[in-house]
């Protein structure tokens, strides 16, 4: 992939984490005022609106993560192949998950538990 095009995935991947970390920030203080023993017990397991910022901040905090493993596949330039089979991640797949480590027909192995990881 060429550096314009890193570049572009990267400036796509910086504004993202900026986004989902002010966000998990949100409802890490949300939690803590709901709820001061929200981090030590699952006492909020009555309550449906801490439960589904604890869902959201695990899945947020996940595509964070992610998120660094891209940004590191970039500076190594190995952004845009597939983590598997080592082809090409279509374009059209990086614009809407310019995270994504394989390409559509791996990710969808993986999804169904047939991807062998090495």
């Amino acid at each position: 992939m060429d550096q314009k095009k890193l570049q572009h995935f990267k400036e796509i991947l910086l504004q993202k984490r900026q986004s989902l970390a002010t966000m998990v920030q949100r409802t890490e203080g949300y939690g803590a005022r709901r709820n001061p023993t929200f981090r030590t017990w699952p006492t909020w397991r009555s309550s449906p609106t801490p439960r589904n910022s604890c869902s959201e901040e695990f899945r947020d905090r996940h595509i964070l993560q992610m998120i660094a493993e891209a940004l590191r596949r970039i500076d190594d330039r190995s952004f845009g192949t597939c983590a598997h089979c080592e082809e090409p991640i279509l374009p059209k797949r990086l614009e809407a998950v310019p995270w994504a480590q394989h390409c559509i027909q791996c990710q969808g192995l993986k999804d169904r538990g047939l991807l062998n990881q090495d």
